[in-house]
């Protein structure tokens, strides 16, 4: 898909936002969605999507949901420091599927890196457990 196109209301994402489809939630409120990636680049690869908007992408997200949707993301990021440790964090967002999106709702992935860490491809390899996916949400819910 190109950088630019209609919001497509039947995406995964918002199927999840309206009950449809099921996810591991770590947070929920009425600004974003927090939830366990179900092909996890590493381990407590966390999304974050904003609630109540048709963006596919930031570039598309009204500037009075921007800061706090950000906050959101931030609050996340800063949870899942807390609950795994990692030596270090991506917190990445990819624009069109030249840049790698894949799924057209505006997202945030928050990707805890450990030393060595060479990490999995983008939206790849066979979905992780539930229940271990589960374990991970309850983790980084508890610094939420």
């Amino acid at each position: 898909m190109t950088l630019h196109g209609t919001y497509d209301k039947d995406n995964i994402f918002a199927k999840m936002l309206r009950g449809e489809m099921p996810c591991v939630k770590v947070f929920e409120d009425d600004v974003a969605l927090a939830f366990m990636d179900i092909f996890p680049q590493a381990e407590g690869h966390t999304l974050v999507i904003p609630k109540d908007v048709k963006a596919r992408n930031f570039l598309e997200l009204k500037p009075k949901k921007i800061g706090p949707y950000m906050e959101r993301v931030q609050t996340v990021a800063q949870a899942v420091e807390k609950a795994l440790k990692p030596e270090g964090l991506r917190i990445i967002q990819f624009n069109g599927a030249p840049a790698g999106q894949t799924v057209y709702h505006l997202h945030f992935h928050i990707l805890p890196v450990r030393e060595g860490d060479t990490g999995r491809a983008h939206a790849s390899g066979t979905p992780t457990d539930t229940e271990e996916l589960q374990a991970l949400a309850d983790k980084i819910a508890a610094y939420l």
